[in-house]
């Protein structure tokens, strides 16, 4: 099976010789290329009868490395497990519009983060509001920074319980349709979210470099906002989930999913890369995109989270806080 592995190590000296990155897109790349390697060391197993060797590097544990998923996606689901709660689930996802992307990619951890506040805040205050459920729900977020073909694509998935406790500490039962609709959800999401960005340009915690130095102007800021605010955002309702089974069959691969598996490479050639991708307009079906291999690789590193970045995020009744009371 070819891999991600495979490209980074044809591919990265001319990819190094044309690009500039940073520490932590420089140790995901090394971490890749030695993962389960003599590099990284290993142990050796021997057959007490016929003397038969076997030798097992060591696995590199990166993040971002598509041979290291397996592993901490089913330690993950087993830790979780007793965590669900046996209700139905809704997955909704929170997307931004692309005019953000550059601002966002420039200023990871602070809007990464300002984004899960967004979600937090908009789905917290709708389910109370007794128009909607009147009730505390329980959800859980996660980011994923990319689309199929790799491109920079930050959004949000959200698995929410269908149903909340109400002050009086009794259970209400959401109806199956998502209670909130989703342009209240994403009209509520986008006001939040650019409040908030505001809040942080005139307290100066941004930073401004490459393709989002022009917002450094006042003005140029300014019209980006109220451009973000004139657009309708897109948010929407997945599939619904019958019950905890349903969510963790669902949350094993997803929940550690890097920005492409290595079941996705078709082919590696000299100086290309061809990769399996759904078409989102086709209704799904697959092609195949062919592109250089250094920008498969500038392409993966895009989506290399910062350091010690916490990427899935309980709240509400799923709050780590609240596990003992739910």
């Amino acid at each position: 099976m070819l891999t991600v592995q495979d490209i980074f190590l044809k591919f990265q000296t001319p990819f190094t010789q044309k690009y500039a990155v940073s520490m932590q897109q420089a140790k995901a790349a090394r971490d890749i290329m030695n993962c389960r390697t003599a590099t990284l060391g290993g142990h050796v197993s021997r057959c007490e009868e016929c003397g038969h060797l076997v030798i097992r590097y060591h696995s590199c544990r990166n993040r971002h490395c598509p041979l290291c998923q397996g592993i901490k996606k089913d330690i993950w689901v087993d830790k979780r497990s007793k965590d669900i709660l046996h209700a139905p689930y809704f997955h909704n996802v929170f997307t931004i519009p692309k005019e953000l992307h550059p601002l966002l990619y420039q200023n990871q951890e602070l809007l990464y983060n300002l984004l899960y506040k967004a979600v937090a805040q908009t789905l917290v205050e709708l389910s109370q509001d007794d128009k909607y459920l009147g009730a505390q729900i329980g959800f859980f977020s996660l980011l994923h920074t990319w689309s199929q073909d790799l491109h920079y694509h930050p959004h949000i998935h959200t698995v929410i319980v269908a149903g909340g406790l109400t002050k009086q500490n009794q259970w209400r039962k959401s109806r199956k349709k998502f209670f909130i609709p989703v342009k209240v959800l994403a009209k509520k999401f986008r006001g939040k979210l650019l409040a908030e960005l505001k809040q942080y340009y005139h307290k100066n915690l941004l930073q401004f470099y490459r393709a989002a130095k022009p917002y450094q102007n006042p003005k140029a800021f300014q019209n980006l906002l109220n451009q973000c605010y004139s657009k309708s955002w897109y948010s929407y309702v997945k599939k619904t989930f019958s019950g905890p089974l349903a969510v963790m069959k669902y949350l094993g691969p997803y929940t550690h999913r890097i920005a492409i598996s290595n079941t996705r490479i078709v082919a590696i050639n000299q100086d290309t890369v061809t990769i399996h991708v759904k078409d989102r307009k086709k209704n799904n079906q697959t092609k195949k995109v062919t592109v250089s291999g250094v920008e498969f690789m500038r392409r993966f590193l895009l989506h290399v989270l910062p350091r010690g970045f916490v990427k899935i995020r309980h709240y509400g009744l799923l709050a780590n806080r609240n596990k003992k009371t739910s």
